[in-house]
């Protein structure tokens, strides 16, 4: 079986950043998918998933209700191996198109106080597992060591 294109990429190389991880044409219309990666694969530890499922909760609630980009947002969800999130927008977009978005979206985050939309049992299967304050922490990480100062190294995949 053929390597999926995210299985190609060099992880032991990988820093936190924003990248474009595909480009896809249904119908002839560009649905660009983004891998916002929070923490070095294989040499910082994982997120916990309480905190991924808070981060995910207010990230969704933002994105499609952003006057911008709510129409444009097509999935934010986690990746599997806990070091980050992918953000699929419609049309065709490069990293540094959304870095601005992105730096909206986490600070968001990070200042967020009250209940994580939808966090309620009628809402959520799994409504108990959220870490609003660890979510917040990562955030603001991300916020202060990444996009505010990315570099094209954390904007483009390495080779």
């Amino acid at each position: 079986m053929e390597k999926i294109t995210s299985f190609t990429i060099d992880h032991t190389r990988l820093l936190p950043g924003v990248y474009v991880s595909r480009k896809d044409h249904p119908g002839g219309q560009t649905i660009t998918t983004f891998d916002l990666r929070m923490t070095r694969p294989n040499h910082e530890p994982v997120m916990n998933t309480a905190e991924m499922h808070a981060i995910e909760h207010l990230a969704a609630t933002f994105l499609r209700n952003h006057a911008k980009y709510g129409d444009r947002t097509i999935y934010f969800g986690p990746m599997g191996c806990r070091t980050g999130f992918y953000l699929l927008l419609s049309g065709d977009y490069e990293s540094r198109d959304i870095v601005p978005l992105m730096k909206e979206l986490f600070a968001f985050i990070a200042d967020f106080e009250g209940e994580v939309p939808g966090a309620s049992e009628k809402d959520c299967g799994n409504c108990l597992d959220m870490n609003l304050p660890m979510a917040k922490y990562l955030a603001g990480r991300y916020l202060k060591e990444v996009l505010e100062q990315i570099t094209d190294r954390q904007l483009i995949y390495p080779e």
